[in-house]
């Protein structure tokens, strides 16, 4: 299958999906847009930094029985205020627990706590298949070349193992397909776990009715690896006004399409700052991805211009990397069965940021051209005064 750069131009579909919770996302699992509690009183001094402290190194956390991944308190850390950065551990941890938990409403909270343990009852009764796919190797998961452009780290080095067919959106050969092949079995294996010991499971997102979360099995551990040491490098130079470079947790799945199984997905944005989409097979036809440009919430419904209209073909083993909020979905699979391997990253400073900002020109593509067009006007605006000024001094 060819990627081809010119895509369809088709109809722009209709607007992203809600799932009627008031948030505009492909949500369920945990893994959800949730607005604040707003019984949950706010401190107007509770909040973080816009500048992290780069001479700061954080504490670590992975020893606390915490509500959020201990990443997510390291990673927020460097930019807590002044007076904060030198207090105890446990005083950070209140601090920064209070803002994390603004995101989540007292309902969330108990969905949260029934998950970990609907994970851990998991965790603890299945046996894996493939115990090699549990713990990150480089050297077999990945192709060599997409494994030097990580080592080298250079702008330069990763623009030479990728494509950009559409703006916002990078291709490249990313996992080996042994490594393909061993994650299909595991999933496969789990599935069939699931139906004989007739275990309620739980699907990646609303949007989903198959497939699997990997962290809910075990692999969560391996997926932040692949985050923390692969993704975020890449996010750091093409997606830094996302947050690519302080991605700190991650909602990592499955999903299948084909015969008995999904067949499409609707247009939607991800719950996520960055999002890897990597095909891990098997045989099938249709299932392109459809790209309709990058938007805000104020956006978000808004059609798109002719240069944001791209279809990506799927390929096995090869990565789709793409912001959150750039706008997609997925066309019908017409024959056999397609199951991709779905990252979305997320960074909670950049969220946390996001709450004080008004101009998104840097990422929405409709805030950007409504900046351009302020720009013109005002351009004309002055060029008409000059004008006219130029008029009254010759008459």
């Amino acid at each position: 299958m060819s990627t081809d750069g010119s895509g369809d131009r088709r109809e722009d579909p209709p607007p992203p999906q809600n799932n009627g919770s008031g948030a505009i996302a492909s949500i369920g699992g945990g893994n959800g847009v949730v607005s604040g509690d707003s019984s949950r009183p706010f401190v107007p001094s509770q909040r973080l930094r816009l500048n992290p402290n780069k001479d700061h190194k954080p504490d670590n956390y992975d020893d606390l029985q915490l509500d959020f991944n201990p990443s997510i308190f390291s990673s927020l850390e460097p930019y807590l205020p002044p007076s904060m950065l030198s207090v105890s551990r446990e005083a950070k941890v209140q601090f920064m627990r209070e803002i994390l938990l603004r995101y989540l409403p007292q309902g969330e909270q108990t969905r949260a706590q029934r998950h970990r343990e609907y994970r851990q009852k998991i965790i603890s009764n299945y046996q894996p298949l493939h115990r090699e796919l549990y713990a990150m190797h480089p050297a077999t998961f990945f192709v060599p070349q997409f494994l030097k452009a990580i080592n080298d780290n250079t702008e330069e080095g990763f623009r030479s193992i990728m494509s950009e067919p559409s703006p916002g959106v990078y291709t490249f050969e990313m996992f080996q397909p042994h490594f393909c092949e061993l994650l299909l079995h595991e999933v496969e294996n789990f599935e069939n776990w699931v139906n004989e010991a007739k275990f309620r499971i739980m699907r990646p997102n609303t949007m989903n009715k198959f497939g699997a979360v990997l962290d809910d099995f075990g692999l969560e551990t391996m997926l932040d690896k692949l985050m923390e040491g692969f993704i975020r490098p890449i996010s750091k130079v093409f997606f830094s006004e996302v947050g690519g470079s302080t991605l700190d947790s991650h909602h990592g799945f499955v999903v299948e399409y084909g015969k008995d199984r999904d067949v499409d997905l609707g247009f939607h944005v991800d719950d996520s700052e960055v999002t890897l989409n990597v095909c891990l097979g098997k045989e099938f036809s249709g299932g392109e991805l459809f790209f309709r440009g990058t938007r805000c919430d104020k956006h978000v419904n808004t059609g798109s211009q002719s240069e944001e209209i791209f279809d990506y073909s799927h390929v096995p083993g090869k990565a789709v990397l793409h912001r959150g909020r750039h706008r997609h979905g997925a066309r019908a699979t017409t024959a056999g069965h397609r199951i991709n391997l779905l990252l979305w990253c997320r960074s909670s400073v950049f969220r946390e940021m996001k709450k004080y900002q008004k101009d998104f020109s840097s990422w929405c593509g409709e805030c950007n051209r409504e900046k351009n067009e302020r720009q013109r006007m005002s351009i004309a605006a002055t060029k008409l005064e000059l004008l006219r000024r130029e008029g009254e001094s010759t008459t």
